[in-house]
């Protein structure tokens, strides 16, 4: 749920973000835009390890990542953590929320972060007098449909080596979109956490890593990562005859 203790009201700069393309403004013209500004309510900064919200929780905001790293994820009745993705900055946390009037998952920072807060009621009210808005907003709606059909596949029909080949391959497309290099970068997330995204058990990703490391695919320094061979990574996921 939103503290209002850890907001802080402040002159909106969508306009000037560099992740605007990627947000929820994205699909917006410059003439609208300034309209579409005045659905970000606030900045939140989120402390390594801190909720940003939890399953239960009201849904009352959509969160737009501005820097930092969060993995969302279920807890079962035995307490066991089941990770359902990991999102950085430009992505959108709590859309699950939108059908059933509260977040279904938790959303957890890997990093400290700062996410821009955006009342649902006010994006709706916005997307009603901005075409383009309610247009953009569908999409990113559809963006996770597919998103969530992409994980299914990913643990249903893919062999363990596939599984990391396509999340290194998907780590580094995202990056790339942001600026950032597509084959150096550094993991936020715990190999733990990786294994459980990918429905595998942490020695099977240990034991990946190093197969990886050792066909001079990737190189791995504890959570630094430097990939070599993009196209051998690809190689992994073509079909087999």
């Amino acid at each position: 749920m939103t503290n209002p203790e850890a907001l802080r009201k402040f002159e909106v700069t969508c306009s000037s973000c560099n992740l605007r393309e990627m947000c929820l403004p994205g699909g917006v013209c410059l003439d609208e835009l300034q309209r579409v500004e005045n659905i970000v309510y606030a900045r939140r900064r989120v402390k390594r390890g801190e909720a940003l919200f939890k399953a239960g929780d009201d849904f009352n905001a959509v969160y737009a990542i501005r820097s930092g790293f969060f993995k969302t994820s279920l807890i079962d009745d035995e307490g066991r953590e089941q990770v359902t993705g990991f999102f950085m900055g430009g992505e959108l946390l709590g859309m699950d929320g939108v059908g059933s009037g509260h977040y279904n998952g938790h959303a957890i920072a890997l990093e400290d972060s700062e996410v821009c807060v955006m009342p649902f009621s006010l994006v709706e009210q916005i997307s009603r007098e901005v075409p383009s808005l309610q247009r953009h907003l569908h999409s990113v709606l559809a963006r996770e449909i597919v998103r969530d059909h992409g994980v299914m596949m990913l643990l249903g029909s893919m062999r363990a080596e596939e599984r990391l080949a396509t999340f290194l391959i998907n780590l580094s497309r995202r990056f790339v979109r942001r600026g950032y290099s597509s084959s150096d970068f550094h993991l936020r997330m715990t190999r733990e956490e990786i294994g459980s995204y990918l429905g595998l058990k942490l020695e099977t990703v240990s034991r990946l890593f190093s197969s990886f490391q050792k066909d001079g695919l990737i190189e791995v320094q504890q959570k630094h990562v430097r990939i070599h061979d993009i196209a051998g990574l690809e190689r992994l996921l073509a079909p087999r005859h």
